[in-house]
């Protein structure tokens, strides 16, 4: 949540309060009458939602306009409900003004004057991912619909009952629609309370420090960046994500929040996914400025713009999984820049999918020793070796876990994700994306480029003497990159200092599935550097 003036905020409050003034002149005829016999509970929760929406509306600028994206359709609505307030109070005026005429529906909303305007200002409070507005006008919803519909039963009186198979029907679908609607609105709810107490509670963490997300130019494109810290004075570790372009920027809070004491952590969407991708999408929609070489070059133009920003002369890179392919080259090219290289989930060999194959081989051997039927085992296989696709990646990796288990299967990135106080819009739209839901494959188009380098990566092709400190984090039962074949790695590199850390009973990602573990190695490994 963000302090300041909301013009959009005013203009809903107009809308709201004007006709009101001008009823309070043509109220309908004996309506002191319903209204004496109002709930006081039911009013004091109007006065309440009316107070928190009246302020929240005025002194909270995420309620303005930011530019067309999908949450610009959430405010689109709320504007038409308010217009269709707008319409319903200029019905009235010209109306008779009786209460039958004050509380029509419209459009089939009933209770117009009352629905409308809370409904208006509930997405509102969506748009603006503000817990204070949205809560207030459910607050509001419950005094003031609630006194209106007892107005609208007094005045209409009861009405004949239905037939007994219709009551019964009806009932069931209300009962149904309670619960998803019910479902939906906890859901939101709880994430944008989650988002908003994280946002604070950073605020508060990083006041002497930083906390900033933003974009900075790098040859040619704007790129997205968090950066996040206690003291600028700290050292500076810049994130390199997996994948390849598998934006994690918005949950890597997770896991960095235990690094942020000691370093500065800045997380960047590379060049052509997450935010940067849907940034720079006009430009460059099907990722024609997308390679390996280029993500190189943005990486140097990074870390020179934060080694420039912040008065360094050299930063500490941390990559994961694809990061590492990237991180690990850049060091070599650039070890006058890198103070130290941390690998997590060390990419070694993907060279025609090695490390799958690795993994089957290793799976295969352990289920013939059990004497299991190793069928599907095999079928999974050929179906990857005929078609090496996302989809049958994942299949043949789900034929190879139960021999590969996980001793800790606690992860933190579906929370992280959703009360994360770095995502935004772009993030949910990379996410839906990559999981290929239209079935045409489009997320694995856009980053081709990048997976077709990393499937002819062999880190033992390279000359394999460092100038840095190199330190490599894996979990104990990663077999997308092997534990064995970074130990071999390890051992066959010659660097500064060395180590390897396994995290016992992890998978590819034990930053995030013991990420307190995960930054004290960190710490461990970084702090003998600083020694």
């Amino acid at each position: 949540m963000h302090f300041g003036f909301s013009y959009i905020g005013l203009i809903w409050l107009l809308m709201l309060t004007v006709p009101n003034v001008i009823w309070t002149k043509n109220q309908p005829k004996d309506y002191d009458k319903y209204a004496a016999n109002e709930n006081k509970i039911l009013l004091i929760f109007e006065r309440t939602g009316q107070v928190i929406v009246t302020t929240a509306a005025l002194i909270f600028s995420d309620h303005n306009f930011k530019g067309w994206n999908f949450w610009a359709s959430v405010l689109i609505v709320s504007f038409i409900l308010m217009v269709l307030y707008e319409i319903h109070w200029i019905r009235y005026f010209r109306s008779s003004k009786t209460m039958e005429d004050f509380y029509r529906s419209i459009v089939g909303i009933p209770l117009a004057g009352a629905t409308l305007p809370v409904i208006a200002f509930f997405l509102l409070g969506i748009y603006g991912g503000n817990i204070i507005m949205t809560a207030g006008s459910i607050i509001l919803g419950i005094g003031h619909i609630g006194i209106h519909h007892q107005h609208k039963k007094e005045v209409t009186g009861s009405k004949p009952k239905r037939h007994i198979a219709v009551r019964v029907i009806t009932m069931i679908v209300k009962v149904i629609f309670i619960i998803l609607a019910a479902a939906i609105f906890g859901f939101l709810i709880t994430a944008i309370a989650g988002r908003n107490c994280n946002q604070i509670k950073s605020a508060v963490k990083y006041k002497d420090g930083i906390f900033e997300q933003t974009y900075v130019e790098l040859n040619g494109q704007e790129q997205q960046i968090n950066i996040f810290g206690q003291s600028l004075d700290n050292p500076i570790i810049i994130s390199l994500h997996g994948g390849p372009s598998g934006a994690t920027g918005y949950f890597e809070y997770c896991y960095a929040d235990f690094l942020t004491d000691e370093y500065t952590y800045v997380t960047w969407d590379q060049r052509g996914c997450g935010k940067t991708y849907y940034r720079n999408i006009k430009a460059d929609p099907d990722n024609k400025t997308l390679s390996f070489d280029q993500q190189m070059e943005d990486l140097d133009a990074l870390v020179d713009y934060i080694c420039n920003r912040f008065g360094k002369q050299k930063v500490i890179l941390m990559g994961h999984s694809y990061g590492t392919i990237l991180g690990s080259r850049y060091v070599q090219m650039h070890p006058e820049k890198v103070e130290a290289y941390i690998g997590i989930g060390q990419v070694v060999i993907m060279k025609d999918w090695y490390g799958e194959v690795y993994s089957y081989e290793d799976a295969l051997a352990k289920a013939r020793a059990k004497g299991d039927d190793t069928t599907g085992l095999e079928n999974a296989y050929n179906a990857f070796c005929n078609d090496p696709s996302i989809n049958n990646v994942v299949a043949l990796r789900s034929a190879v876990w139960p021999y590969h288990p996980m001793t800790v299967t606690a992860d933190q990135v579906t929370k992280a994700a959703i009360f994360s106080p770095y995502a935004g819009i772009g993030d949910a739209r990379w996410y839906l994306l990559s999981m290929n839901l239209s079935g045409k494959s489009v997320y694995d188009n856009l980053r081709k480029p990048l997976m077709d380098y990393m499937l002819t990566f062999d880190a033992n092709e390279f000359d394999k003497t460092y100038e840095v400190p190199v330190y490599f984090i894996s979990g104990s039962a990663d077999w997308v990159c092997p534990v064995g074949l970074i130990r071999e790695y390890m051992d066959s590199i010659v660097a500064p200092d060395k180590g390897i850390y396994i995290i016992e009973g992890c998978g590819h990602n034990p930053q995030t599935q013991l990420p307190e573990e995960f930054a004290s190695a960190v710490k461990g490994f970084l702090n003998n550097t600083a020694k």
